[in-house]
């Protein structure tokens, strides 16, 4: 099952069920982590850890990367085909650098890996971007029942960027104002959903353009329900 993103930013009020999957203990389990700085805002639950991934595994990430990428697509396309014009790959979790990567992500939420997605790898050449979004879906749009029905929303978003480009491409989030800086290795993470359990349309954010050079990151994102993994991906 392919992965897409919601296009913006809805006043999409369903109850998010976090509790099953542990998602709701996770901002807790973060802030533990020793060198994460969280975001000081209200508006939503964010993190920020440098140097989560070296640089050589980011750099062989980047390999599987380039082999496979497609166009990238969106939920509920908006007529916009400039909207997000990046490329997009999914790592096999065979794999054994990506399943350790994987393994390592899921321990740091504390969300066991039936509630993950496959793992993205994205890629960003000069002038491509993503405009701002949300990375959860709309109860409402038309896609909901093709990407949700079985997995639920969306919880929580862990991102890492894989390389530094020379200009651009930083992620902006626009309720807060704060621009994320590419650097090698480092992981940025926040929960789509407000504590209440309904979306947090706060979460709206730009991947920006690249001005120079290509961007790399890779996307875990997790679901209230499991994921329907094909047997023997997840080891």
């Amino acid at each position: 099952m392919r992965v897409t993103h919601y296009k913006r930013g809805m006043a999409a009020t369903e109850h998010v069920d976090m509790a099953t999957s542990g998602a709701d203990r996770t901002a807790e389990r973060l802030a533990a982590v020793p060198g994460i700085r969280r975001a000081p805002t209200p508006k939503l639950q964010q993190f920020m850890l440098p140097g989560f991934l070296d640089a050589e595994t980011c750099a062989a990430l980047i390999e599987r990367i380039d082999r496979d990428v497609r166009p990238s697509t969106i939920a509920d396309p908006n007529g916009d085909e400039t909207f997000r014009t990046s490329t997009t790959c999914d790592l096999d979790h065979r794999d054994p650098l990506v399943r350790a990567v994987n393994d390592r992500l899921h321990d740091l939420t504390g969300i066991p890996p039936e509630y993950g997605e496959p793992l993205q790898g994205q890629r960003y050449d000069v002038g491509q971007e993503f405009k701002a979004h949300t990375d959860y879906f709309d109860p409402h749009g038309a896609d909901w029942e093709t990407y949700c029905a079985v997995p639920g929303q969306r919880s929580w978003t862990l991102m890492v960027y894989l390389n530094a480009p020379p200009a651009g491409g930083a992620t902006r989030f626009l309720a807060t104002g704060k621009m994320h800086q590419p650097e090698t290795g480092k992981l940025l993470a926040w929960n789509n959903v407000r504590p209440d359990g309904t979306t947090n349309d706060d979460t709206l954010h730009h991947g920006m353009k690249v001005r120079k050079g290509r961007k790399y990151i890779i996307t875990k994102w997790f679901r209230e329900r499991p994921w329907p993994w094909t047997e023997g991906e997840l080891g």
